[in-house]
């Protein structure tokens, strides 16, 4: 008997099944991230920004969801913005959580935290 080589037919069903499952996966989380990394920019953004020294909490609030509505960020809600009186600084936390559906009933949550520091004064 020649020796065989390749695989057979549910050896290529398995391998494209899961590369399938995998690529459905990427499809839905990946832009999650890129999210995430516009919140991320944006946040490292606040802190270079001069115009918000000295800033009320109220201005800071509006400023960071106008940032992130021009930035297509809708994961992000007002509530999801929480403004803190340190000694010298506001620290601008946002923590948020995106959900969604993957395949069926099996479903994603991905937690981000971002912290970004303001001079008050």
């Amino acid at each position: 008997m020649k020796k065989q080589k390749g695989l057979t037919l549910i050896s290529w069903l398995a391998i494209i099944a899961v590369v399938l499952f995998n690529a459905i996966i990427a499809m839905n989380v990946v832009p999650v991230y890129l999210n995430d990394h516009s919140v991320k920019s944006m946040m490292k953004g606040l802190e270079t920004d001069t115009s918000l020294r000295g800033a009320t909490p109220k201005k800071i609030k509006e400023s960071v969801a106008k940032r992130l509505r021009i930035n297509n960020v809708y994961s992000v809600t007002k509530n999801d913005i929480v403004i803190k009186k340190s000694k010298n600084d506001y620290v601008i936390t946002i923590e948020y959580e995106p959900r969604g559906r993957l395949v069926g009933s099996l479903d994603y949550i991905v937690t981000f935290k971002h912290e970004a520091r303001i001079t008050a004064r």
